[in-house]
């Protein structure tokens, strides 16, 4: 399938923006359009008074206690990460299903965003089916997509290069849809350099961008590749699909997350990568134009407060916390963190449930 074929190809067409419209190095940026964007005028309410605990409001954060009035009368739209939203690892967090049926019933659109790059769009589709979740293709955005839609912006098939992947299948599959060349990947997993004496590492010299994403299959190999590819190829590029410390491999834990695989690879090249996927504002500018809403009639829902929260914050949105996911009530609330949303709740499902008053 090519990629005007794809569902949501009209990312490109409806909106011209420069590269760093969506590239965080390695913050979040704000967005530069050229096009102008006609959002709609509506202004955001005021917010009902908020429950406060007293490690609450010195963080200056309340627990959603009224969600009708302070949060679904004000949005028309829901951004929801998956992993600690949706699912942890391949379980689905309970009462989700009823809770998204409600939310599409109540007239509220839905958009699901990952920074997990293992998958395709196509891919995490089977999952959202396998899971028992309707869920469009076109809600679904990945960082392998981003990583992708960088790539069109930025008009690298013209270069006549091709890229280097450490990561797994998403991103390869994600490239393939916008004929893009592409090497490593899948295909370096188990592979061991020579290390003898006089032995040297042979790499592409036609490789002209190193896209680093999860990939629970690095090696050695794949490391030095891509430091000879990024150090020795001029202008070769370096693209992160995201910076998350850890992530959700089962239910039982967390796992090192592509932070870990970038911080390899940053720190044998001494170079700081373009990060494409949150808190990139790529897809906050293509919903404001495509639909024309306010951005503050939008919410960001997620588990992570340097990826999510701050994905919401930088771009005009509204930000809530699950705790769900990676992020403990005591982290949010702890006198450390400056990171702060509007609410935060235990899961989504308190969205039609009152919460108790923070003690």
């Amino acid at each position: 399938m090519k990629w005007s074929q794809v569902a949501v190809s009209s990312l490109f067409t409806l909106c011209s923006f420069r590269a760093s419209a969506f590239v965080a190095k390695p913050v979040a940026r704000r967005a530069f359009v050229n096009a102008r964007i006609h959002g709609s005028s509506a202004t955001f309410p005021a917010k009902a008074s908020r429950v406060f605990g007293t490690s609450a409001l010195n963080a200056k954060v309340g627990r959603l206690a009224d969600p009708e009035t302070e949060l679904l009368a004000n949005t028309d739209i829901f951004i929801f990460d998956c992993d600690g939203v949706i699912w942890r690892g391949d379980s689905l967090i309970d009462g989700i299903p009823e809770t998204l049926a409600k939310l599409r019933a109540a007239g509220k659109k839905m958009f699901f965003v990952t920074n997990n790059s293992t998958k395709s769009r196509a891919g995490y589709k089977k999952k959202f089916d396998s899971l028992g979740l309707d869920v469009p293709s076109e809600e679904i955005f990945s960082s392998s997509f981003a990583a992708a839609a960088y790539l069109e912006q930025t008009k690298f098939k013209d270069t006549g290069k091709k890229v280097y992947i450490i990561g797994e299948v998403g991103i390869g599959e994600e490239l393939d849809l916008i004929d893009v060349p592409w090497i490593g990947g899948p295909d370096d997993v188990g592979k061991v350099p020579p290390m003898g004496p006089g032995d040297a590492l042979d790499h592409d010299k036609d490789v002209g961008a190193v896209i680093v994403g999860f990939d629970r299959h690095i090696n050695y190999h794949k490391i030095q590749t891509a430091q000879l590819c990024i150090n020795e190829n001029e202008g070769c590029e370096f693209i992160a699909t995201n910076l998350d410390a850890v992530t959700h491999l089962t239910d039982a834990q967390e796992w090192a997350g592509n932070g870990s695989m970038v911080g390899a690879i940053k720190g044998c090249t001494g170079k700081e990568p373009t990060v494409v996927g949150k808190p990139s504002p790529l897809m906050i500018d293509y919903l404001v134009e495509k639909l024309g809403v306010d951005k503050s009639r939008i919410c960001m829902v997620g588990d992570r407060l340097d990826t999510d929260v701050v994905f919401g914050t930088d771009n005009g949105l509204q930000s809530v916390l699950v705790l769900s996911g990676v992020t403990s009530e005591s982290k949010l609330l702890g006198d450390d963190n400056t990171i702060t949303p509007d609410y935060y709740c235990d899961s989504i499902v308190d969205f039609f449930q009152p919460a108790a008053v923070a003690k």
